[in-house]
C-alpha cells in the first residue's frame, strides 16, 4: 500500500493505528498513543499507599509506604476556617517504584474525624501549599462522617499527574467548628513517562 493516501494521510499512518505497537508514555507527550496509554495506566496500574513517615526528615521525607506500625496523617482546621496546611509527600517520597518518573493521588482513606460535621480538604502540590494554592495546582474533595468513627471505604480525588518528586500538602475545614481533625492514609498511581 506504498504511495496510498486517504484524505491526505499515508497508508502506513492509518496501519500504524490500527496494527502497529506504539511507545505509549514512552512516546511523543500528548500525541493519541501518549494520551491513551497514560489514561489506561490511570486506570489499570498499581496503588501506593502511604502514611506518616516514622522519621521524617525536613520537606524531603514526609510519607513512608504503608506497613504495619505506619500511623496516619492528621489535619486540623481553624476556626470555622481552613487549617494549617502539613506535608504529606516529601522531595524523595516519589517515586515509590523503581523507574517511574510521574504520579497522581487517588484516593484518601479517612480513619477518624473529630466531628460529625461536613469537611473539605484539599491537597496542593509544590514548594508549599499556599504557594501552590495561589498557582491554582491543587485539588479539593467533600467528605461527610456517618460517624466521627469513620464507617466509608476510601475517597476518590481528581488531580493532575506530577513529576516524581513533587510535595504534597494537605489542609481542611470542618465546617461550623472550631477545629476538628481528620486522620488519613493516601494512595497514588504511578506512571514511567
Amino acid at each position: 500500500m506504498t504511495g496510498y493516501f486517504v484524505h491526505g494521510s499515508p497508508a502506513g499512518e492509518i496501519n500504524k493505528i490500527d496494527n502497529e505497537a506504539t511507545d505509549g508514555l514512552l512516546g511523543t507527550p500528548n500525541s493519541l498513543a501518549y494520551r491513551v496509554h497514560e489514561i489506561e495506566r490511570h486506570f489499570h496500574s498499581y496503588e501506593s499507599w502511604f502514611g506518616l513517615a516514622a522519621s521524617p526528615s525536613g520537606e524531603v521525607h514526609r510519607a513512608d509506604r504503608i506497613a504495619s506500625g505506619i500511623a496516619p496523617f492528621v489535619i486540623d482546621a481553624g476556626n470555622n476556617n481552613w487549617g494549617e496546611w502539613v506535608q504529606i509527600l516529601g522531595s524523595s517520597d516519589t517515586p515509590a517504584r523503581t523507574g517511574q518518573v510521574k504520579f497522581d493521588l487517588h484516593r484518601v482513606l479517612f480513619t477518624a474525624t473529630e466531628n460529625n460535621s461536613v469537611y473539605f480538604f484539599q491537597v496542593a502540590f509544590g514548594a508549599s501549599g499556599d504557594v501552590a494554592l495561589a498557582a491554582g495546582d491543587y485539588t479539593e474533595a467533600a467528605f461527610i462522617p456517618a460517624s466521627n468513627q469513620i464507617d466509608s471505604g476510601p475517597v476518590d480525588i481528581n488531580d493532575r499527574r506530577k513529576d516524581a518528586g513533587t510535595k504534597a500538602w494537605a489542609r481542611c475545614i470542618s465546617y461550623g467548628d472550631n477545629t476538628g481533625t481528620m486522620s488519613f492514609y493516601f494512595g497514588l498511581h504511578e506512571y514511567e513517562g
